[in-house]
């Protein structure tokens, strides 16, 4: 029989944190203040494409070698988020947020104020390490906040601010490097980053009980089978989209004809696209995760494939790069939620591996639409080779799903 009411209370009120005990803040307002330190990574991680040939003329090294700058920030990624994720194991998650949100705060700081290339790739790393552990535990902390089956839309609102840096952060920042210098854009993310410290401190609530966690709990996750394959599925499986976004420009200016000024206006379809779509995703996965995956990886390679004709047209292109945004991040959801489920004991490792296997699909994607478009293939070819991706990754997802029946 369910216990009253009145005997639950005296205890939520004893263990809840000060700050949850002096006044209570909407779950929403508290998710959005998470999310704030998402437009900070996603600002920081896609603007430094805009602003590179800036820094790689005031810096004094080609275009092609400042390059080494973006793969610095991207192998912090893949590095950054098991280490921290082990490291802080034992924080309670608020604090670790916080501490997080710092080091962007003072990475991108530095960043702006580097005094020579080799310093900026090292800074550039060392901005990158954070990215992966921030998402991952605020997730986890985001997904504390509110009643079980709200947890999906929890973890999609986390997310917001990382596809909303895609309308909004990233043209605010390059605009402000081509206006002001390059050092401006990374000051911009610096405020952001601030921002989102002040946001955490005074609208989240650590949630009654989180002590954190503990490092052999964490390692477990690594000995799920699960936990690889779900890494797996989103490894394989979204790394056609970064087949076309890496060459984005030659491939709307030399297939659609369309002018490098008017460039990152459509590329604010892929934005919207995948703002709207992990909005939605969230609301997907909360009634059919697992087909929410599967459906999304299947559209994916269709849209991938229609996008091979429809990079000819401007208008056409337009709605294909929102379609690739949409499909792309509705997914996102539910893959995080999975990743929680199977590593329920130590979820903040692999809730952070997510971003590492994502950073491992920009990493495939990329190369391989390099090797078709060095090839002489043509600039449809990354999008075609990009669909197979998708299908790689829902065979992965067959396996994992067939396991999980036979485990139950």
């Amino acid at each position: 029989m369910t216990p009253p009411t009145s005997t639950e209370a005296p205890p939520q009120t004893q263990t809840a944190s000060p700050e949850v005990t002096r006044r209570r803040v909407p779950a929403g307002v508290s998710l959005a203040a998470l999310s704030l330190g998402g437009l900070a990574i996603g600002t920081t991680e896609f603007a430094s494409m805009g602003v590179l040939p800036g820094f790689a003329s005031d810096l004094g090294v080609s275009v092609p070698t400042a390059g080494a700058a973006i793969s610095a920030y991207a192998l912090g990624v893949v590095f950054g988020a098991p280490l921290i994720a082990l490291v802080g194991a034992r924080w309670p998650r608020k604090r670790l947020v916080v501490a997080l949100a710092v080091f962007l705060v003072v990475a991108n700081a530095l960043s702006a104020i580097a005094p020579s290339f080799v310093p900026f790739v090292g800074l550039r790393f060392l901005a990158g390490l954070p990215h992966g552990a921030y998402f991952g535990t605020a997730a986890v902390l985001g997904a504390a906040l509110v009643p079980p089956e709200r947890r999906a839309r929890a973890l999609a609102t986390v997310m917001l601010g990382l596809t909303v840096a895609n309308i909004i952060g990233v043209p605010a920042a390059t605009w402000l490097g081509d206006a002001f210098g390059w050092r401006s854009a990374y000051v911009a993310v610096t405020i952001i980053a601030l921002s989102t410290v002040l946001a955490v401190v005074t609208l989240v609530p650590s949630p009654a009980g989180d002590r954190g966690g503990s490092l052999s709990n964490e390692l477990t996750a690594l000995r799920r089978p699960q936990v690889w394959l779900t890494l797996g599925v989103i490894a394989a499986g979204f790394g056609g989209m970064f087949a076309v976004y890496s060459y984005i420009s030659p491939i709307l200016t030399n297939q659609a004809g369309v002018a490098t000024s008017v460039v990152p206006f459509l590329l604010g379809a892929l934005g919207v696209g995948m703002t709207v779509g992990n909005i939605a995703g969230g609301r997907f996965a909360e009634k059919a995760p697992r087909l929410t995956i599967a459906v999304a990886l299947v559209a994916y390679a269709a849209v991938l494939l229609a996008f091979t004709v429809a990079a000819s047209n401007a208008i056409a292109a337009t709605i294909g790069l929102f379609a690739i945004g949409f499909v792309g991040m509705s997914a996102g959801p539910a893959l995080m939620g999975r990743l929680i489920d199977f590593a329920a004991e130590g979820p903040s490792l692999a809730a952070a591996s997510f971003h590492s296997a994502f950073n491992v699909a920009n990493a495939v994607g990329a190369a391989l639409g390099g090797v078709v478009l060095a090839a002489g293939l043509g600039w449809s070819a990354p999008a075609a080779v990009g669909a197979v991706l998708p299908l790689l990754g829902l065979g992965v997802l067959a396996v994992s799903v067939r396991m999980e029946r036979r485990t139950s």
